[in-house]
């Protein structure tokens, strides 16, 4: 009889919490969105598998390990306790990721068009004022955000996954989870969230500008802007470094022609194993102490206001671009501002030939898309510099 309670004691069912059931239910419909919906599978599949392995009862996935007095081991730590200080902690597992992104990006259409960059700048102003907003509600007492949380609640304004990852788990490490989850969830809803307010801020007339051909980018351009890049954000925003500087050495790889093995590898190869271990990572701290409060709720809810301000800001900026400019921008592709890369761009493109078949905008909104990718990077490190001692 003893052993059949001891037995029972140490199942699942017998330490499992209402909580603990909430949050695997979240982590099904991450799953359910990610393979049903097709809503960034790529991060939502492990983040909402790591979100069922998390709330386990006893089955210590997240358990750190334990030692004795004497410092000796008595029990190892569990398999996502490693994987998240090893890789998200430490910040190396965004910084690969930014890598692999900057060995797929094409900075061709930004220096093409380099007034664009005014435009992924402009996109950014969505997280600087979501920060005041969430500063303001922490202030106030209404939720328990300190201006640590703000400025990682912000982040997610710029729509980038790793960047809001990187930044959060060095500023407010507790909100991973739940700024992980809207950071990626905004991503995928981009096709859903920007239209109505591209087409509430543009006329019919505006969304029909059709903008010149971009000039042709030469070998050179392409191979000395990264490292450019790299210098001038060094020398003036060393926080910003390190995700500028995995981005650059990404894209250098991709652009000077004599690495073709290894940029291949940081593609493909390198990019998608980091993915997996970067999804359970963040998986790991969905557990149901640390997601089911109030707080959560208002991450999403000021996660979705910086991306909509993101949008917006973007969109206005290329309006006011045009009052002095002598070629006109379309301002459709002001919304490629977040760095939602390439989503957004196509977002632009669908919108301008709804209003013009003729009307080609993609490869003009991938300027504002990267640019606004090294927007991001920059604001997190304004963010980390500013409130990260």
């Amino acid at each position: 009889m003893n052993n059949f309670l001891g037995l029972w004691f140490d199942s699942g069912l017998a330490q499992i919490t209402l909580g603990q059931l909430l949050m695997m239910a979240v982590g099904l419909v991450l799953l359910y969105l990610a393979i049903r919906r097709g809503f960034e599978p790529l991060l939502l599949v492990p983040i909402g598998f790591g979100t069922l392995l998390v709330n386990m009862p006893g089955a210590g996935f997240e358990a750190a390990p334990v030692f004795d007095s004497l410092g000796h081991l008595e029990s190892p730590g569990g398999l996502l306790y490693y994987i998240y200080h090893a890789g998200i902690e430490t910040g190396l597992f965004p910084l690969l990721i930014f890598m692999g992104v900057g060995a797929m990006t094409d900075f061709g259409p930004l220096l093409a068009n380099p007034r664009t960059l005014f435009l992924g700048a402009a996109a950014q102003f969505g997280i600087f004022a979501t920060v005041l907003g969430a500063a303001g509600l922490g202030a106030s007492g209404i939720l328990d955000f300190d201006i640590r949380d703000a400025a990682a609640i912000g982040i997610i304004g710029g729509a980038d996954g790793p960047t809001a990852i990187f930044v959060t788990s060095k500023l407010s490490p507790d909100l991973l989870g739940a700024i992980a989850v809207a950071a990626y969830s905004y991503m995928a809803l981009v096709p859903i969230i920007q239209p109505p307010i591209m087409r509430a801020l543009t006329t019919p007339a505006e969304r029909q500008i059709k903008m010149e051909q971009l000039r042709p980018v030469y070998k050179l351009e392409k191979v000395v802007f990264p490292l450019i890049l790299l210098t001038l954000v060094a020398l003036l925003l060393p926080s910003a470094a390190p995700l500028l500087g995995m981005f650059c050495f990404g894209n250098l790889m991709r652009e000077c022609g004599v690495v073709e093995r290894l940029s291949d590898t940081t593609q493909n190869a390198l990019i998608n194993s980091v993915t997996i271990f970067l999804g359970l990572g963040v998986g790991s701290k969905m557990s149901a102490e640390k997601f089911l409060n109030a707080e959560t709720l208002g991450i999403l809810t000021l996660g979705m206001i910086a991306f909509c301000i993101g949008t917006a800001a973007g969109v206005l900026m290329a309006k006011l671009l045009n009052r002095f400019s002598r070629h006109p921008i379309n301002p459709l592709i002001g919304s490629a501002g977040v760095s939602a890369v390439p989503m957004a761009a196509r977002v632009s493109n669908k919108l301008g030939l709804e209003a013009n078949p003729h009307n080609f905008l993609l490869m003009h909104a991938m300027g504002p898309n990267v640019a606004g990718v090294i927007g991001s990077a920059v604001a997190a490190g304004v963010m980390i510099s500013l409130v990260g001692g």
